[in-house]
Parts: structure tokens; C-alpha cells; sequence
């Protein structure tokens, strides 16, 4: 499994916001629903992300925008639209007194706006649930990244223009894998990038050595790895893998190890019927105590305080 794919592992789209938004000038919309991660793409027409600190940045056909939350952002027909219309937590749509517009600007299945025969089309995908394993990728990326439709072409935009709004069982399952599908395209896209400024540990997966020592880690966090268990798996001596890997990857194998298992921890404890005892075997803790006590220091929180309150903030 690679780091892309360990993005979406755990926490990946359940029941994930997806919507065809049809507009007609003038528009605008504030987006205050504090969701971790919103995609969107042009698939007639333009628009506007305006994010809250930082310039505007145009949308043309084929051009996709990946919006890291929760700050609030507007996308509109100019950046001079005031907002008409503010998107809140719960999938709730008001105006600036409080109308509700859910019924007001439904315009069928899966598909809201302003004019059935407006001039812009938008495809949305919203992820609405923070994901701890994801936290290291998200953390690198920018508040609002770009990529231009003109330099990059993927064939998974008009299957998702289609399945957005088919009505059909098991319909949301669909919709959950391509919005996946579509971020990790995009993500891979995106750190090819000489601007992207990809994090330390996703460049280091183009060394051979650190590489495979990162995929042994991410593969089977449960091992009891030590580093010369690790080197000799590499292929290298203890003290070049310890030296390679801190170099590349920012710290050393033992605690990068540390960060992803309770990562993955913190992951696991979201799901209703896990025991802690349960989690800390699967991610390579002796007994649930050994687990809560490393979970508290490293982040600051009770295993059970995260479970019932979800995770403490943390620097981006």
C-alpha cells in the first residue's frame, strides 16, 4: 500500500456530500459547513474560489479546485458577488436571515441551484468527517490548490458528471469511490508539481531504501520493528538506514512508527464496536494501558476523551 492510498484507507468518503450545483449570474455562495475537505470541478461555464486568507483563483471548464477546510470560503460567479446564500454544518442552506433554501433551490436529484438553464455547471464532492491517518497529507497541502484543465486531463470527470445524478441502489457507494478515485488522481497530479512543495516523508518514497522502510511501516504497524530489524529488511546497515531515513523523512524510523500507529489508533477508535484493547493490538501496542498511555502524551488526549469529542486541535 502506498501513501496515496493510505490517504483514504481508514477514513475514506461514507456517505460523502456529492451535488451537480447549475448557477446563473449574479451568484455567490459562503461555505461555513467546516468540512475537512471539499473538491470541485467546472464542467461548463466558471467560477470563483475565494478563500478566506489568500487571492481569488478563477475556475474554467476542466479545472479542478481542492479546498482544505474548515475555514470558510466563498465560490461565486465574481469575486465581487456578495454571498446570497451560506452553506452550514449538516447540509443545512439559508440565507442571511435564516431562510432555509434546501427546497427553494432544488432543482432534482442530486442538483441545486439557481436557474435549471444556468450558465455554470459545478460538480461538488464534500468529505464531511476529519481522518487522523490522512492528517499527515492534508497538513501539506495549501488551503486552496488549483489544477488547470488545460494541462490535465482525467477521464474519471464526465463518469462522475453522470453517476452525480442517477438515482439508483447503492447509488452512494458509487458516488463515495469515484469522489476516492478523483482525490487521489488529483493529489497525485498535485505533487508532481514542482510548486507543491509535497511533504518530507512523500518525497523520500523516491529513494529505494527509505522507501521500502516506509511501506514495511505503513504495511504492518503491529510488527515489533527495531531499526536493525528494519535495515535488514532494506538491505542496509542500521546506521545508514537511521541516517538516510531521518535525513529524507524529517525523524527517525522508530518515531515516524510511533506517529502512524497512533494515527491509525486514533482511526480505529471512531468505530462503534473496537475495544482499546482491540485497537492496540492491531497497531502494534502490548496491552490497551501501554496504548492510552502513548496516545495521551503524543497527542495530548485520553483514548476515550477522542472517542466521545473527537481529536484535539492540532497545528497544520
Amino acid at each position: 500500500m502506498d501513501a496515496l492510498a493510505n490517504l483514504l484507507d481508514g477514513p475514506r468518503a461514507r456517505d460523502a456530500f456529492l451535488l451537480r450545483a447549475v448557477m446563473e449570474p449574479p451568484w455567490s455562495v459562503r461555505i461555513e459547513d467546516r468540512a475537512p475537505l471539499c473538491l470541485m470541478t467546472v464542467a461548463r461555464g466558471e467560477a470563483w474560489v475565494v478563500p478566506g486568507d489568500g487571492a481569488p483563483r478563477r475556475l474554467g471548464p476542466g479545472d479542478v479546485a481542492v479546498v482544505r477546510g474548515p475555514d470558510p470560503y466563498t465560490v461565486a460567479d465574481s469575486p465581487d458577488t456578495a454571498p446570497q446564500a451560506w452553506i452550514l454544518p449538516d447540509e443545512k442552506c439559508r440565507t442571511a436571515d435564516g431562510r432555509d433554501l434546501a427546497e427553494a433551490m432544488a432543482l432534482g436529484v442530486r442538483t441545486w441551484g439557481n436557474s435549471a438553464d444556468g450558465s455554470t455547471t459545478l460538480l461538488i464532492g464534500t468529505y464531511l468527517l476529519d481522518g487522523e491517518i490522512s492528517g499527515r497529507l492534508l497538513n501539506a497541502l495549501p488551503p486552496l490548490l488549483v489544477l488547470d484543465g488545460e494541462v490535465w486531463d482525467c477521464p474519471l470527470m464526465p463518469w462522475l458528471g453522470e453517476e452525480i445524478v442517477r438515482d439508483e441502489a447503492g447509488q452512494s457507494a458509487v458516488l463515495d469511490r469515484l469522489l476516492d478515485l478523483l482525490l487521489i488522481a488529483v493529489l497525485r497530479a498535485w505533487f508532481a508539481r514542482p510548486e507543491a512543495r509535497a511533504p518530507a516523508w512523500y518525497r523520500a518514497l523516491g529513494d529505494p531504501v527509505v522507501s521500502h522502510a516506509l511501506r514495511l511501516l505503513q504495511n504492518n504497524p503491529a510488527h515489533p520493528w527495531t531499526v536493525a530489524g528494519l535495515a535488514a529488511k532494506a538491505g542496509v546497515s542500521r546506521a545508514a538506514l537511521a541516517r538516510r531515513f531521518t535525513a529524507l523523512v524529517g525523524e527517525p524510523p522508530m518515531a515516524y512508527l510511533t506517529g502512524w500507529r497512533l494515527a491509525l489508533a486514533a482511526d480505529l477508535l471512531r468505530e462503534p464496536d473496537a475495544t482499546l484493547a482491540a485497537v492496540a493490538r492491531r497497531v502494534g501496542y502490548g496491552s490497551a494501558f501501554a496504548l492510552s498511555t502513548a496516545f495521551k502524551r503524543e497527542r495530548g488526549i485520553s483514548p476515550r476523551d477522542h472517542r466521545a469529542h473527537g481529536p484535539a486541535p492540532t497545528a497544520s
